[in-house]
């Protein structure tokens, strides 16, 4: 029994065996060793990736320096490029807002000068409408007073207020004498009302 004993002792687990006699001992001797570079001033962590990104399986999980830079510069670009292309956006969206503006305000122009024209077309056919006023009241001033009285009477309210007014005070006055008096009366209501 003792022969089996010592017979289990000599086949002891490679594995522990492997376990106690290399790896702990190695996991510590690499932290004492990181643990005493490190207060020596060695930068410990930049060492191991450079000499990381040589070994090729290693490589890819390791990212150099270099790499994280380029990365970094890269995304940088990539968002500075997107708040360009956001701002194109805005300054697009303005120039179509301008130009819906620019549009509105060129149909007003052609409105307004529409508008300019016609109240300049009815200016012109007022003054010529005045015109023809002032030749036919210097008609009724030579007529006889009793006939001008008679054409003022059949003629409407405002043609007859507006040859009225063109005579003098004495011609005005000798031809509504010359007409009948209520017709007479209504248009020196007329023409007062018409000057208020």
């Amino acid at each position: 029994m003792v022969n089996k004993i010592k017979n289990e002792k000599k086949k002891t687990n490679p594995f522990l065996w492997f376990l106690f006699a290399i790896v702990i001992p190695g996991v510590i001797a690499i932290t004492l060793a990181v643990i005493i570079f490190t207060l020596a001033g060695v930068d410990i962590g930049d060492w191991v990736k450079k000499k990381g990104s040589d070994i090729p399986v290693i490589s890819s999980i390791i990212s150099a320096p270099e790499e994280e830079s380029v990365q970094r510069d890269d995304e940088r670009v990539q968002n500075t490029i997107d708040n360009k292309d956001e701002e194109i956006q805005e300054l697009n969206q303005e120039v179509s807002d301008m130009k819906a503006t620019i549009e509105a305000l060129e149909l007003e122009i052609v409105k307004l000068e529409r508008n300019a024209t016609e109240i300049d077309d009815n200016q012109d056919e007022n003054l010529q409408g005045s015109d023809k006023v002032k030749s036919i009241s210097s008609s009724f001033k030579d007529m006889d007073n009793e006939q001008a009285a008679l054409i003022i009477q059949n003629l409407d309210n405002d043609t007859a207020l507006a040859i009225l007014s063109e005579l003098s005070n004495k011609v005005r006055g000798e031809i509504l004498e010359a007409m009948n008096t209520e017709a007479a009366a209504e248009l020196t209501r007329l023409f007062i009302n018409s000057d208020n």
